[in-house]
């Protein structure tokens, strides 16, 4: 099979059909395109649960793994309260490692005022990067969830954050000594104080309040498979400005240094929001410090366009994660 995410036909064909009937209390049947997950607890409370996993060599593996789960209860406008750990480790990896894994996800709890509440560890001979897996839980109004699929034809498309951040961020984390011999050390200072963006959380607060139809957070295949996602989840179509997409000149020049296409890369802490008033959201969360940008509109045809100029394409089908295709050649050599 290909790197990354498997396709919707092998997911419908393959996991989708063999899934029991739904219990009553699970509010929403398990989708391709939602990776969280709510439970009926009274008339007015639900569960809330969301799983994140990252690999890799970096001592701040785990922030990302985090980020995402932390990030898909914000955007269903839950509260949330507590992350359970599970890590795994290869056999050469130091304690001292270890605690720094911890210490990066124990810090960022502190941050946002929950508890890590689990911790599960093992030593794997199988494995060459470290492992981590972080669901987060939290609490909400099931009245109140924002989805993927609650987008209408007409309505606005926003994204809110940068396109391709966390891959590049996590390419220059397991990577900074070899950039260091391409880019000069304010560059890379630079492209580093980036992450601040993901760990403040800043997006999902700001839009609790925001009148909106769906949100969809960019995860693997980046931007182009997010806005696949949207439509295939609310079953609509989309015209969208490439040049409307926002990214940071130092993911730009880090992608292009190992020829890979940061808008087919994961972006975690980023999302696509639909709206009626694209315009008026864009103002509200600029004036919050946030970047952001209306992209274009849904539409109630099927086709996906994306235009550059005068040029017209339609979006293909999501493609592998560009940071699955950028370690699948590490791990080769």
């Amino acid at each position: 099979m290909k790197v990354g995410n498997i396709s919707q036909t092998a997911y419908k064909r393959s996991i989708q059909k063999q899934l029991n009937p739904v219990r009553e209390e699970i509010l929403y049947a398990p989708t391709k395109e939602e990776t969280c997950m709510a439970m009926k607890i009274q008339e007015e409370k639900a569960m809330v649960s969301a799983e994140a996993t990252a690999f890799g060599a970096s001592r701040e593996i785990g922030i990302y793994a985090f980020v995402r789960a932390f990030n898909e209860l914000l955007a269903w406008r839950a509260k949330p309260l507590a992350v359970s750990l599970a890590i795994m480790l290869p056999v050469r990896t130091s304690e001292a490692f270890l605690k720094q894994v911890v210490e990066t996800v124990r810090m960022l709890c502190i941050q946002v005022h929950i508890s890590i509440a689990e911790v599960k560890t093992e030593v794997n001979p199988m494995l060459q990067q470290v492992f981590v897996s972080v669901r987060a839980y939290g609490q909400g109004d099931p009245k109140k969830i924002i989805r993927t699929d609650g987008a209408q034809g007409g309505q606005d498309i926003v994204l809110c954050g940068s396109v391709g951040l966390e891959g590049m961020l996590r390419i220059l984390d397991e990577k900074e000594k070899e950039l260091q011999t391409r880019f000069v050390p304010s560059f890379l200072r630079k492209a580093k104080g980036l992450k601040e963006n993901l760990t403040t959380f800043q997006i999902g607060k700001a839009l609790e309040e925001f009148d909106i139809t769906a949100i969809h957070q960019i995860g693997s295949g980046g931007i182009f498979a997010s806005l696949w996602d949207l439509a295939e989840a609310s079953e609509i179509g989309l015209v969208v400005e490439r040049a409307k997409m926002l990214i940071a000149q130092e993911t730009v020049e880090i992608c292009e240094y190992y020829n890979l296409n940061p808008y087919c890369m994961t972006s975690s802490g980023s999302f696509l929001v639909v709206t009626q008033n694209g315009e008026m959201l864009v103002d509200h969360l600029e004036k919050e410090g946030i970047r952001a940008s209306r992209l274009g509109v849904t539409t109630d045809e099927n086709a996906r366009v994306i235009t550059s100029g005068d040029e017209k394409r339609y979006l293909d089908r999501p493609a592998p994660d560009e940071l699955m295709v950028w370690w699948q050649r590490i791990l080769s050599k």
